[in-house]
């Protein structure tokens, strides 16, 4: 059995989602079982509502938490002042070896400072990155960080290219992924000094994936590469825009197939074709981004996710503890023959 602990609590949905989503993920899966961390009073009504079949509610621990941590949380108060939160107790749930892994929905920056004060980064990572899925013209791309370190040097980002290609193989089945480094071009003179630097690192590494320089972002939906590395910074305003565009795009198409009669009539002929599009990018289907580099597994869903958005990120966080993730990042970081990675 894969033990998780859910941070029940947290996100822009809470609970409401949360212990729907747990439900469905044990449904899908008979080798899981969950700790929900949260406040029993609101816990508890919800799941006597969903009434579980006894096989799904026999694997489902409610844990006692009495603080939350809002999405408005500065990080540092969040460790001093909430030992008590959802956020927290499921840390320590990992921490003490009482659960294999965690999600939550929750404040990234308190997730992230709270993950390592407690988890702890790999001896041999210096900063976890986010990893999430992001849709490709074949499958998906792994883009890393996504938001946990803002800036990060030359080593960082040679590390969080490992660490992403071993994600990318041992999580999603990539058996030699392909890893770019974003930069405002594909050209060997192109970018500032600390892409620069990463691309040097990078180049020359003895390395069981396979490095393709410096990538631009359409590369990111091109499917020609499978994993690209770049900072928090970077990577968090590169993903939020493409949310922003998807938003933009899904509006537009709405209102022309409704704007009047024949545009209507288009709209029902197209249904079918627009259905099976909006199915392939559905991000409920690539949610959960995992937070690498740590020494437990922690996994970041998205803090509008929906039952089924998190139930995803449950099983990704079932499949990292599974594929003993946290173990081949630290053989290949620490053997500095990265061939094995």
């Amino acid at each position: 059995m894969t033990l998780i602990a859910l941070d029940v609590m947290s996100g822009d949905l809470g609970a409401q989602e949360c212990v729907p989503a747990a439900l469905l993920a044990l449904a899908s899966d008979s080798s899981l079982r969950l700790k929900l961390v949260g406040q029993s009073s609101v816990m508890a009504p919800l799941l006597d509502a969903a009434a579980p079949a006894a096989g799904v509610r026999d694997r489902l621990e409610l844990i006692e938490a009495s603080e939350i941590i809002t999405m408005t949380d500065a990080p540092r108060e969040a460790i001093r002042r909430k030992k008590q939160s959802s956020m927290r107790i499921a840390a320590d749930l990992v921490h003490d070896g009482l659960a294999e892994g965690m999600v939550s929905a929750g404040n990234t920056g308190a997730l992230t400072a709270i993950s390592h004060f407690v988890l702890k980064c790999l001896p041999e990572v210096e900063r976890a990155p986010i990893m999430t899925s992001i849709p490709n013209r074949h499958a998906f791309t792994q883009l890393l960080d996504v938001g946990a370190n803002l800036r990060a040097t030359p080593v960082q980002l040679r590390q969080f290219a490992i660490m992403g290609a071993i994600v990318a193989r041992d999580v999603h089945g990539r058996e030699r992924p392909r890893v770019g480094l974003l930069n405002i071009g594909e050209e060997e003179t192109k970018g500032h000094d600390l892409v620069q630097e990463a691309h040097a690192l990078l180049k020359d590494l003895r390395v069981a994936f396979e490095y393709v320089g410096f990538v631009e972002g359409q590369d990111i939906f091109s499917g020609d590469v499978d994993v690209v590395v770049t900072d928090g910074f970077t990577g968090n305003v590169a993903l939020k825009t493409m949310e922003g565009v998807a938003g933009l795009i899904g509006d537009r198409l709405k209102r022309e197939f409704t704007a009047d009669l024949p545009s209507k009539l288009a709209g029902l002929a197209a249904r079918p074709v627009l259905k099976r599009v909006s199915g392939s990018l559905d991000p409920r289907r690539f949610n959960g981004a995992i937070m690498v580099g740590l020494k437990h597994i922690v996994v970041k869903s998205h803090g509008s996710a929906d039952r089924y958005a998190m139930a995803q990120a449950i099983a990704i966080a079932a499949t990292a503890v599974r594929k003993r993730l946290v173990q081949h990042v630290s053989q290949a970081l620490g053997s500095g023959d990265h061939s094995t990675c």
